[in-house]
């Protein structure tokens, strides 16, 4: 088992929502990565959301690309992104880590020349490196079972978005294969656009609950300490992203770390309040 359903469980005993920051892999510098993602966790990160670089990354906005063509040009792939969690995972064994990202990447991943099937060989090395789960943007619910089972036997876990067009039948397709928790993306469109209506996410999360058993985080247009803690109030999860990405761009990297972590800090402090 992961330990996305042991975290959240902790933190519905205690009164508390989750905070799940998301950065891509291998940016703003290709090896600040893992003392990223421990400022994170100093932050008051709950979970960690990894953005495995991708050449074509059609959920994503102009922001996230950006930072992924730069993590691309400085090399960074899964194979690198395995190795980032590994060094995570020498200081910390308890915060879970999700890869964030598309097909191709699992598809085309095969590190050892004897394996030919990449998707296995990647669930094998990403349950190795100390990943939690995994959440594939263009993988359809309907196409994952065989997937989703052969991520459990290695103790991971297949999270899948859920957007404001999704149906009832999509909410049901998902529920039969998602495990750790759902993303509800909050605003119709790609990362970092749009201004977020807090009042139809509330409205949209009963409806999601109808179907689908396991915590619901909400990400897309959370940007503050304000937006966080009104997701807070409805959600179980508060997902950031593209805003951490604007902070720490062309931040000198001595000071990346500590910009990362007094800003979750400030989001951490909203949602307890």
């Amino acid at each position: 088992m992961s330990r996305i359903p042991a975290t959240f469980s902790k933190l519905k005993t205690s009164g508390h929502k989750a905070l799940i920051p998301y950065v891509t892999a291998g940016f703003p510098f290709a090896d600040i990565t893992p003392e990223l993602m421990h400022a994170f966790v100093a932050g008051g990160a709950d979970v960690i959301e990894l953005g495995v670089p991708f050449s074509d990354p059609s959920a994503d906005g102009p922001v996230i690309q950006k930072a992924g063509d730069k993590a691309l040009a400085a090399g960074i792939g899964m194979v690198q992104v395995l190795d980032m969690v590994r060094a995570f995972r020498t200081q910390d064994t308890s915060t879970p880590v999700v890869l964030m990202g598309y097909a191709n990447p699992v598809e085309r991943y095969n590190q050892k020349h004897d394996r030919r099937d990449g998707k296995s060989a990647f669930v094998a090395d990403a349950a190795a490196a100390g990943v939690d789960g995994v959440l594939i943007v263009d993988y359809p619910p309907e196409e994952c079972e065989g997937f989703a089972a052969e991520l459990k036997s290695h103790g991971l876990d297949l999270i899948f978005l859920l957007a404001p067009t999704s149906t009832d039948e999509r909410m049901q397709q998902v529920a039969a294969v998602a495990s750790g928790y759902v993303y509800y993306v909050s605003l119709k469109g790609v990362t970092g656009s749009g201004t977020l209506d807090t009042a139809s996410v509330e409205a949209m999360l009963p409806r999601i609950r109808q179907h689908v058993s396991v915590p619901v985080g909400v990400g897309f247009g959370i940007r503050d300490a304000v937006t966080a803690r009104a997701i807070g109030k409805v959600a179980d999860a508060v997902v950031i992203g593209s805003k951490i990405i604007q902070l720490i761009d062309e931040v000198p990297r001595d000071q990346v770390a500590s910009v990362a972590e007094n800003f979750l800090r400030e989001i951490r402090t909203a949602l307890d309040s």
